[in-house]
């Protein structure tokens, strides 16, 4: 930048005195007025813009000072580079005092570290955090043409090398000529599996409604459903990167509906539709606003189940790497010709009536909530609903539900053992299944997941039978979840905080999370924006995805203050940091 000094400004003024007497020799005496006028309203102008510009660059043109000039002419030394990446790692939004403190906030704050460290706890401090930052991607480069969940996607901690699976951890296969051949059973089963190889299963007739279909062990011919369920392993419930994901999430929320009925069990509402590709789907309507906030005088079993905190329980599950809650997607119900009309459940049926406002209503019957004064309605017709995709039948895919340690005592009075006992822990890591294998952090996954969208009401969780336990937990069940965003609930934490353990996969996406490029609030607000119901009203309310953010803060804060009292808190759940770091450095050079 050019700075205006004492010697241009005379060199200016020579120019235009010059000027002044060439004018005078040349021309005449009405001309040399003019144009005599002419230069000194020129050098007027000028003088006035030189002021204008010398004030307001005055500080960039003042030179450095030797200090100053001599460090920057010499290389930082260690400590400073640390102190320069220190601030520019920090993130602005994550102000809150449950942020980690290896990452200062501010100068202030880093000088007030600074002095209260010494030399040795700086160095093992950066170390740290050094390592977190190779593992986490260091410093945020932002990718051109890249959104912040792209970005996430794209990152090594999400495109980790897959597992190998052999044949007994696929949940569902499709058989082959050897074993329908090999298979001993009844002249009757015989002559159904002797149906030509190209030709697996088709339907009988298309008098109910159903596609008349024709599947083999083609995957193309199988319906999203049933890729679904074939693509269910002993480590996940499906792949992220699985092209079918987009197809069922589409299907979900585009399939004419053929069927719809009350589905059994349970405390609240929800129903069972069939569609005419022999796809199911788990109904739960809209029962109150969106952005509505659990009443504070409720006990947690006593609130209303929500339709967008199953959908965007999914989307979180999935954000976090987990990918254990089926696909849900929400949809736009048409509450008469969509359910009234075509239910052939009886008991449902009678609970439809048309409300004061001429609003098309029902409410079912279950324990809570299915009364007239608490219906599901219409508007008159349309209901916003959350459509589940369905797991394998039990007959195929059995299930066991195993009781949480932490379940809460469902009671106005009464505590529960974990809430008692701050060893309570210790006892459970001496039980089956908890005292060996992944499953004691599977549950604090289980118990992240659910802090973060303050769902307190885990009771039971449930696994598939056929992988015994050596897999992973089913996170079913989440209306209850995005209820309350303005206060959290820290006994959610409990398992983690006792037993000071935690998945070093979980922890580095978790740090990966709470970084600026990556921030949970943004990449869950661009992820629920793909919702076909995203276009009527955001699916959450600012309120809950800030309470994201916040409660992210609280749970890496959790995981610090174990690591101050415990060596153990990590829990390798797979080998790879230095498959990790060269994926990020070929990322990096793509």
């Amino acid at each position: 930048m050019v700075c205006l000094n004492v010697k241009s400004l005379s060199l200016c003024i020579s120019v235009f005195v010059f000027s002044a007497s060439m004018l005078k020799q040349n021309l005449g005496r009405s001309t040399r007025s003019i144009y005599l006028s002419l230069a000194f309203l020129s050098l007027a102008l000028h003088l006035l813009l030189a002021f204008f510009c010398f004030s307001i660059l005055q500080t960039a043109c003042v030179p450095s000072s030797s200090s100053s000039s001599s460090s920057s002419s010499l290389p930082r030394t260690d400590s400073e580079h640390r102190q320069s990446l220190s601030h520019s790692s920090s993130s602005p939004a994550a102000s809150s005092s449950n942020k980690l403190p290896t990452i200062p906030q501010n100068e202030e704050h880093h000088k007030l570290n600074s002095n209260k460290l010494n030399h040795k706890e700086k160095d093992l401090l950066w170390d740290a955090t050094e390592r977190e930052n190779k593992l986490t991607g260091g410093l945020i480069q932002k990718v051109k043409g890249w959104s912040k969940l792209e970005a996430l996607f794209k990152h090594p901690l999400y495109n980790l090398p897959p597992q190998s699976l052999q044949d007994d951890d696929w949940l569902l296969r499709v058989k082959t000529n050897t074993e329908h051949t090999s298979d001993e059973g009844s002249e009757e089963e015989e002559e159904e599996d002797s149906i030509d190889a190209d030709s697996d299963w088709e339907s009988a007739s298309e008098e109910k409604g159903y596609d008349k279909v024709s599947w083999t062990k083609e995957v193309e011919t199988h319906p999203p459903w049933l890729r679904f369920h074939l693509g269910i392993s002993r480590w996940e419930l499906y792949d992220r990167k699985d092209p079918n994901l987009a197809q069922l999430t589409h299907y979900l929320a585009r399939q004419r509906v053929l069927g719809a009925v009350q589905k059994t069990g349970g405390t609240q509402l929800k129903l069972l539709m069939s569609f005419p590709n022999y796809g199911q789907a788990l109904l739960k309507p809209m029962r109150q606003s969106r952005d509505a906030e659990t009443d504070v005088n409720l006990f947690y079993f006593s609130d209303f189940e929500r339709h967008n905190g199953e959908i965007a329980a999914f989307h979180l599950d999935r954000l976090l790497g987990f990918n254990r809650i089926p696909p849900v997607v929400g949809r736009l119900i048409n509450v008469t010709s969509e359910i009234r009309e075509i239910t052939t459940d009886h008991r449902l049926s009678r609970t439809f009536f048309t409300s004061p406002a001429g609003n098309v209503c029902f409410y079912g019957q279950c324990e809570y909530y299915c009364s007239t004064e608490h219906p599901a309605c219409g508007q008159p017709h349309s209901l916003e609903a959350s459509l589940a995709a369905m797991l394998p039948d039990l007959s195929l895919a059995p299930r066991r539900s195993w009781r949480s340690p932490w379940r809460r005592s469902y009671s106005r009075t009464k505590q529960a053992m974990w809430e008692k006992d701050p060893a309570y822990c210790d006892t459970v890591k001496q039980k089956p299944p908890y005292n060996h294998g992944t499953r004691l952090v599977d549950l604090i996954d289980m118990a992240i997941l659910d802090f973060l969208m303050s769902n307190m009401d885990r009771h039971h969780y449930e696994t598939f039978e056929k992988f015994g336990n050596e897999t992973f937990l089913l996170h079913l069940d989440n209306g209850r979840a995005f209820g309350r965003h303005s206060q959290d609930e820290p006994t959610i934490l409990v398992p983690l905080k006792q037993c000071c353990s935690i998945r070093r996969s979980t922890l580095l996406r978790l740090r990966l999370l709470s970084l600026p490029g990556f921030r949970l609030s943004d990449v869950m607000r661009e992820s629920l924006a793909q919702d076909p119901l995203a276009p009527l009203a955001p699916l959450l309310s600012e309120g809950n995805l800030s309470a994201l953010d916040r409660r992210l803060a609280s749970v890496l804060q959790a995981v610090q203050t174990c690591q101050e009292h415990h060596t153990d808190v990590i829990y390798n759940d797979f080998e790879g940091y230095d498959t990790i770091n060269s994926m990020h450095e070929e990322q990096n050079n793509k």
